[in-house]
């Protein structure tokens, strides 16, 4: 790419690059569980929109998980209006690498989604996960609902004692309510799925998330 910049800084207001009004093609249907991907949450159902680093290992995790209905890989928390893969990597877009997961709350609590995402990454090292830096590998919770939001910020405050008195440093994540998801390539969907070898740079702290008590819904 022509673009260079500092990985690690995020694009000043009206900075970011320009994007484009419609959105990038991708694919029609999950390749894991044959739903379609531009498919509305189900009567009952949750959303919540979660950045973890790459989001190729991030996606695997949600899928497995009982409970989850629907999962699609991204970019939000930044400017850039459906950005690409490559502008979101030049670090001018403001987006991070996220996964959206639709979840049934009465087989899959709010609390277990948050559960996973605090245990399966490091939340401690702001713009970066393991050996991938850049902007678009922050950690990030974007919450679609104010009960979503609480539960986070609860979750937040419970796993970063634990994190301290494991001797970590405090947590980086960012935690706000989503703006806007966009949709990324057709070949970064259920991309582990396809390619059973594939990179995955997941990798938690190894310090369990215990939750706090209320945060069940």
């Amino acid at each position: 790419m022509f673009f260079s910049r500092k990985p690690a800084d995020m694009p000043k207001k009206g900075e970011a690059l320009p994007g484009r009004d419609k959105p990038i093609p991708t694919a029609d249907i999950h390749f894991v569980n044959g739903r379609p991907l531009d498919a509305k949450k189900p009567e009952g159902f949750e959303e919540i929109v979660l950045g973890m680093g790459c989001f190729w290992g991030v996606e695997r995790i949600f899928w497995q998980m009982d409970g989850v209905w629907l999962t699609q890989v991204g970019y939000a928390g930044g400017e850039t209006p459906n950005p690409t893969y490559e502008e979101t990597c030049t670090g001018l877009t403001g987006h991070t690498e996220v996964v959206r997961v639709i979840y049934d709350p009465a087989k899959a609590a709010t609390a277990s989604i948050l559960k996973a995402f605090w245990e399966g990454h490091d939340p401690t090292q702001g713009m970066r996960q393991g050996n991938d830096v850049g902007t678009q590998y922050r950690s990030a919770i974007f919450a679609t609902t104010e009960d979503q939001l609480a539960a986070a910020e609860a979750s937040k405050q419970t796993y970063e004692k634990a994190l301290k008195a494991a001797g970590r440093g405090g947590i980086t994540t960012e935690i706000g309510m989503l703006d806007t998801f966009y949709h990324a390539e057709d070949y970064h969907q259920q991309y582990l799925a396809k390619n059973p070898g594939g990179y995955c740079g997941i990798g938690g702290t190894g310090v369990s998330c215990p939750m706090p008590t209320g945060v069940s819904a």
